[in-house]
């Protein structure tokens, strides 16, 4: 199966959230700008923050040299972080869902026992053996039922769709565990640890992050920033 590229289009992600069973409690909202007056119009609490980008030659240089310095210096990963391999081109929506989903499994009131299920068989595997979930039929009903929900709203949409296409964009998903920001890029060989922050600053934390990646491209205008969130009544 070929997949379809997610849009950075929180309709379409939050229908995906419905159909993984996520409590309406919770929604992705895009925000629209990161300076602090722009972030304080957000509601409260913050769940993750989820980064569309362009893939440059820039952003491929600078992955690496992050990597090799990591790899030399060495970094603390939560033992609790839930990280998962990007193994399908075009699957990175979907995996930018997952791990906002899978790192915060115990505050979104999971209803749909497929997906408790795909997170309970994945919780003690490898970043690979998770990526495989969705690869292969190692859980059988679970991976087709994701890459079926993933292909359904794909379509939905407002880009018209070649899944021969070269896709230029790319998904990441920033959350808070045990006191550290991170960076989950299921292309990359590992999370990445942004240092110290709460819960209660993981938005602006996050944005700092971002704002690195955009200086870095400063040329291109194409980047969006969603936020998983408290649903306002």
């Amino acid at each position: 199966m070929v997949w379809l590229p997610l849009e950075s289009n929180p309709d379409v992600m939050n229908k995906f959230l419905e159909k993984m069973g996520v409590s309406s409690a919770w929604k992705l909202i895009d925000v629209f700008g990161l300076d602090s007056e722009a972030l304080a119009w957000v509601p409260r609490p913050v769940l993750s923050v989820i980064l569309l980008f362009p893939c440059s030659e820039k952003y491929y240089e600078y992955s690496l040299i992050q990597q090799k310095e990591i790899e030399q210096k060495g970094q603390e990963v939560s033992p609790d972080i839930f990280y998962m391999k990007q193994l399908i081109s075009n699957a990175c929506g979907t995996i930018a869902l997952i791990h906002s989903i899978g790192n915060n499994i115990d505050r979104l009131d999971i209803s749909n026992d497929i997906v408790k299920s795909l997170f309970a068989d994945a919780k003690n595997l490898s970043p690979i053996e998770r990526g495989n979930l969705l690869q292969t039929a190692a859980v059988g009903r679970d991976a087709l039922h994701i890459a079926n929900m993933h292909q359904e709203l794909a379509k939905e949409g407002q880009t018209e769709l070649n899944p021969n296409e070269q896709v230029n964009h790319h998904f990441v998903t920033f959350v808070h565990k045990d006191g550290v920001l991170y960076e989950l890029d299921g292309r990359k060989e590992f999370p990445i640890n942004h240092g110290a922050t709460t819960p209660d600053t993981l938005l602006e934390d996050a944005a700092k992050v971002c704002k690195d990646y955009i200086q870095r491209e400063s040329d291109d205008v194409n980047f969006t920033v969603m936020a998983l969130t408290a649903a306002e009544s």
